[in-house]
């Protein structure tokens, strides 16, 4: 299958599950080195509290298959083998894989099955690394790990991966701690992004609380006002890829010159290509004079084809072609094509859109 095949299958998955096997979301894997004393418990979180949910039945070989409801909105679960756990995000009615070898389940895990476990298992694969280096207690002050961490959350700000990040504590300290100023600010427009796009989630009212609990006197009003932004070291991933007639562009720099910037993946090979650039140029032709630009990345294995669609779009557009890899998908979180995000004039991530209806109130409350 080529990469376009791929992705637009990516976004097929979750309509498959619910013809084939109902509103569930499905678990399934082996669990090897389990003696006959070990069970193997799902656990659910509530609000930093894990709670056991059920009881995994395992094979003589190890191996599981399990399925769940799906309860509306995205969630962190975890398996634990005595007082070792391993966690994995649900977004929907997705397939995850999970397998590891007791009693080590920590450290042997593997994950898969959606590109939300693939960054969960980037995010504890990072700490692990931090951890090893300068010990389980200079986690949570590490500031090259948390840069790194900050440049997801910039990402994919209301995502489930991000929530669980913002509730990561390692030896007991919490990576992002709501009594430092820095952390507080991150958490913030996190908090913001779920109140914005998740306002039924359970998790938001937490969130809100979280953060007004511990804001300074003088932003009482800031998460309200919803202009809390993510701390100015705190950037996001760059994308340097070549247009159609072979100049290298950056997303980072266009982001930096004070305009707002659109950023979109795509794929011009898929059905809907046109109809997504007729909207995206509606909104570019009306506020590209008030400082609009869009950097589109297309994903595409046709390079001559892409070439004849590109030559005609008004905007930057660069072509992710098969040797160049994934890397920007996983960088940004990004499961199933389109995709759009938004830049402001600070130069950060400040919208991910997923109604092509909502683009141009959103582009006009930025400008």
């Amino acid at each position: 299958m080529n990469k376009t095949g791929k992705f637009i299958a990516l976004s097929l998955t979750a309509l498959l599950a619910s013809c084939g096997g109902g509103n569930k979301w499905h678990l399934d894997g082996k669990i090897s080195g389990l003696s006959e004393d070990d069970m193997v418990v799902l656990e659910g979180n509530n609000q930093g509290y894990w709670y056991p949910m059920d009881t995994i039945k395992v094979s003589s070989n190890g191996s599981y298959s399990y399925s769940r409801e799906a309860q509306g909105y995205p969630d962190i679960y975890r398996l634990r083998v005595g007082d070792k756990s391993v966690y994995f995000p649900v977004d929907s009615i997705e397939s995850i894989s999970l397998s590891a070898e007791a009693p080590d389940i920590e450290s042997t895990c593997t994950l898969g099955g959606s590109p939300q476990a693939a960054n969960l298992v980037r995010v504890d694969s990072m700490i692990r690394v931090a951890a090893a280096q300068g010990g389980a207690a200079s986690v949570s002050t590490n500031a090259e790990l948390k840069r790194q961490l900050g440049q997801m959350i910039v990402a994919d700000p209301a995502g489930i991966v991000t929530y669980y990040i913002i509730n990561k504590s390692v030896a007991g300290k919490p990576i992002f701690n709501p009594s430092v100023k820095e952390d507080l600010r991150i958490i913030g427009a996190v908090a913001n992004a779920f109140n914005e796009r998740r306002p039924s989630d359970p998790r938001t009212g937490y969130l809100r609380r979280l953060f007004l609990g511990n804001r300074p006197k003088s932003n009482l009003d800031a998460l309200n006002e919803g202009n809390l932004r993510v701390a100015n070291e705190v950037r996001a991933f760059d994308i340097k890829l070549f247009d159609n007639t072979g100049k290298e562009h950056s997303l980072l720099d266009v982001t930096s010159k004070g305009n707002v910037v659109i950023l979109n993946f795509t794929a011009y090979t898929a059905d809907g290509s046109p109809a997504l650039n007729v909207a995206l140029n509606k909104v570019y032709e009306k506020y590209r004079s008030q400082g609009l630009e869009i950097f589109q990345v297309a994903f595409d294995d046709d390079e001559y084809a892409w070439k004849q669609a590109a030559k005609n779009l008004p905007w930057i557009t660069v072509l992710n072609g098969p040797n160049d890899g994934d890397k920007a998908l996983r960088d940004y979180n990004v499961g199933a094509l389109p995709a759009i995000f938004i830049f402001d004039r600070n130069g950060d991530v400040v919208e991910r859109v997923s109604d092509i209806s909502t683009l141009d109130s959103s582009v006009a409350r930025r400008l």
